[in-house]
């Protein structure tokens, strides 16, 4: 039941509380997994590893994968406006279902169903390290509303090529990636158009602020508030 339903249908509880939990234990089930799978990794790579296994981007997929979103009860706008395949409805849901499942079948068989459902995406983290390409994905959609565009080129011979790999966020080049595969140029591009995006959206210090008060937090205090949010 999302939140819309519930607005139209007074006394019924939205599926946010079970989203929460679900939230809680994917985290712990992917974390616990990683960090057993592979144990000459420190905590950084760990963490971006978690962070491409358990994004948004993720649950979206597996949920369109289980038809999720023909059993959501959605209210008469969000119905009309597509709700059913919005990327953010279906990932809420997924971490509904885990939060249920842990309720009603405890932590193991939880943790089964998970690391089932999640499997090609653990595969992927396991042999590639950090999904930089699902990482982008979800914040040029967050940002933008749009998606990145990846372009390949080639060169050398058949048995000894070179891809490069350009990535474009509405018509504008944000990254650029080298590989021997076409798969790991465009992970090179996506991780450099991340890292773009992250420097652009820090606040840069005023270096000729020199009246600022105290009690003021600033900026970039403003910020993480905005953020913690």
């Amino acid at each position: 039941m999302h939140r819309s339903w519930c607005a139209e249908h007074p006394g019924h509880r939205s599926n946010e509380r079970l989203e929460f939990l679900g939230d809680a234990v994917l985290g712990l089930v992917v974390t616990e997994h990683l960090y057993r799978s592979n144990p000459d990794l420190d905590e950084g790579p760990l963490t971006d590893l978690r962070k491409s296994v358990v994004s948004s981007v993720a649950l979206a997929s597996v949920a369109e994968t289980l038809d999720v979103g023909a059993h959501l009860l959605l209210g008469r706008g969000e119905e009309l406006s597509g709700g059913r395949a919005k990327p953010s409805i279906l990932a809420d849901a997924m971490e509904a279902i885990i939060g249920a499942t842990f309720l009603a079948l405890g932590l193991e068989t939880t943790a089964e169903m998970v690391l089932r459902i999640l499997a090609d995406r653990l595969a992927t983290a396991h042999s590639d390290g950090a999904d930089h390409k699902s990482r982008l994905q979800e914040l040029v959609a967050h940002r933008f509303g749009s998606a990145p565009r990846y372009s390949v080129e080639s060169t050398g011979p058949d048995h000894d090529r070179t891809f490069h790999v350009t990535v474009t966020i509405d018509g504008v080049a944000h990254g650029e990636g080298v590989g021997r595969s076409k798969k790991a140029a465009e992970q090179a591009a996506a991780r450099a158009a991340v890292t773009r995006l992250q420097e652009a959206e820090a606040p840069a210090p005023d270096a000729d602020d020199t009246t600022s008060d105290p009690e003021d937090p600033g900026p970039l205090d403003d910020q993480r508030e905005t953020n913690d949010g």
